[in-house]
Order: C-alpha cells, then structure tokens, then sequence
C-alpha cells in the first residue's frame, strides 16, 4: 500500500484502491487461480482501480461544467450582467452598453469574456431575489474613469478584467 500512497499522494485513496482490488480478487482467483505474482497483481489492480475512479471523477466534474455553460449560454448576456452588479455592489444598472466580448485564452479556456459599460445605477428592488453571498463585504464607492485609472496605476486595482476594462472607455 506505501507503494500506492506515494504514487496517488492521499493514504485514503490508496486504502479504497486496494480495498477494491482484494474484493476483485476474492472474485476472480477462485476460478483463475493465482497470479504469478499475487502482491504485483493486487498493487496494479489498485493503481488501476484508483486511476480509473478519478477519470469518473473528472468525467462527472466536466459534464456539470459543461451542463453549467449551457445553462449559462441559455441566459442572455445582459440579463446575467445586471445580475452580476446586483449580485457584487448592490446597484441595478439601467442602462448596459457591451463594449466587446473575448476568449482570454483560445484553446484552453472556452469562457467568453464580455465586456459593459454599466450606467444609471439604482437600489434594487425589495423583492429582488439576488443579494450578494453571505461571505462576501463589499464595500463600492463611486470613482470617475479618470481615477480608476490613476488607481490603476497606483497598483491599487490589481485584478486583469478591471484593468482591461478601463482600456475600453
């Protein structure tokens, strides 16, 4: 088992691998027999097993990912920006203009970026559903371009999209 916990790195993986590979072969030596080399056959027997679980794993992780940019894809961009303002600063915008949209990188990520000029910001409604998450405090306060780019400057905008943003208007 050390074998295996040094290749997968997590003793519990190795443990459910190997767990599985004695229950494999319960199953199949009674009728085939021993192998020539029954340590040599429960070890690659898990290694497989383990190697085979995390493909169904990551399998399982890329169709939601997937089911999640379809549904994504189904919900107009604009809907889902006025979402998102309300969401992040608690403001509505009425107005959105889309300045461009993007793949920041073509053949390994396939997110499109879509860029808006949000104006006429106002408090949502008191029944809005989107509120923003628990763990999140964020406080906004209202900048002209002019100064976000000065904040920019000044390394205290720090993330990309913002900074990319800014080159737009």
């Amino acid at each position: 088992m050390a074998v295996l916990v040094r290749v997968f790195g997590d003793i519990d993986v190795a443990e459910e691998a190997v767990q599985d590979a004695f229950t494999a072969a319960v199953e199949r030596w009674p009728s085939t027999g021993l192998p020539p080399s029954p340590a040599g056959w429960i070890i690659t027997t898990a290694r497989n097993r383990a190697i085979d679980r995390f493909r169904r794993e990551a399998s399982r992780a890329d169709r939601h990912a997937q089911a999640a940019l379809r549904h994504a894809g189904s919900q107009p961009a604009e809907e889902g920006a006025r979402r998102e303002c309300e969401e992040e600063i608690g403001r509505v915008p009425h107005r959105l203009e889309r300045l461009c949209g993007l793949y920041p990188t073509p053949g390994f990520c396939d997110e499109k970026l879509i860029f808006f000029r949000a104006s006429d910001l106002r408090p949502p409604p008191p029944d809005s559903p989107h509120h923003p998450d628990a763990d999140e405090d964020i406080t906004t306060r209202t900048v002209g371009v002019d100064e976000a780019r000065a904040m920019l400057e000044r390394g205290e905008i720090v993330d990309l999209k913002t900074a990319y943003a800014l080159t737009l208007i």
